[in-house]
């Protein structure tokens, strides 16, 4: 990857975080909590969401060392469970909104690309980086493992007599999120390859990326 081509990801990923927890925030306040809006987090300025580790140094050092991951995150938008009108959904609603924001620009960009093929070059590249990246956010997020959104949304399905299940993930949560980052990322992978060909409608579609 050239590195005006690592500039334009790193970019990519910064603000599909931002509008990953900005989802979050809007979907939040929806359901009755302001914490986020108060605190000034509903806005597209990325100094408010920016963490300097997880938004800048990770994913820049992942890129460059050509590792094959586009990893990190931004700062989580503050909300408070006990303010949202659906007691019962309302995380799991909240948690979903981030990779369904993700899944939704993957797929805005994604068709242009199947059905505009008379995009410069250039332009498809970027595209198909918006696709990636956002497949990848959408996907990893939703694994089951704490603090990812997928086991908020678990939590949320549990019965009450599953807690067990929800006291290990939460106690070793770290640990497995660490086993899934370096040893389950290649399948990712593949799924987001299998996800981008369904939306793009190409077999070689991340080959356009190199």
């Amino acid at each position: 990857m050239a590195g005006l081509e690592i500039i334009i990801v790193i970019i990519i990923f910064l603000f599909s975080v931002i509008i990953h927890e900005l989802a979050h925030g809007y979907v939040a306040l929806a359901l009755g909590d302001l914490t986020a809006q108060r605190a000034g987090r509903l806005t597209l300025n990325p100094i408010k969401h920016l963490d300097p580790i997880g938004s800048i140094i990770l994913p820049a050092f992942l890129i460059l060392s050509g590792s094959g991951m586009v990893f990190g995150w931004a700062k989580p938008v503050p909300v408070n469970p006990y303010n949202f009108k659906d007691k019962k959904w309302g995380n799991a609603k909240v948690a979903a909104a981030g990779p369904l924001a993700n899944i939704c620009l993957a797929l805005i960009f994604g068709l242009i690309i199947r059905f505009i093929p008379v995009l410069p070059d250039p332009t498809i590249k970027i595209f198909g980086f918006i696709v990636m990246v956002n497949l990848i956010l959408a996907i990893f997020n939703l694994i089951p493992v704490p603090p990812l959104d997928g086991s908020h949304i678990l939590f949320s399905i549990l019965p009450k007599s599953a807690q067990s299940i929800k006291i290990a993930l939460s106690r070793y949560g770290l640990i497995l999120l660490l086993f899934v980052i370096f040893f389950l990322f290649r399948y990712i992978i593949w799924i987001v390859f299998w996800f981008g060909y369904f939306i793009i409608g190409n077999p070689e579609w991340m080959t356009i990326l190199r």
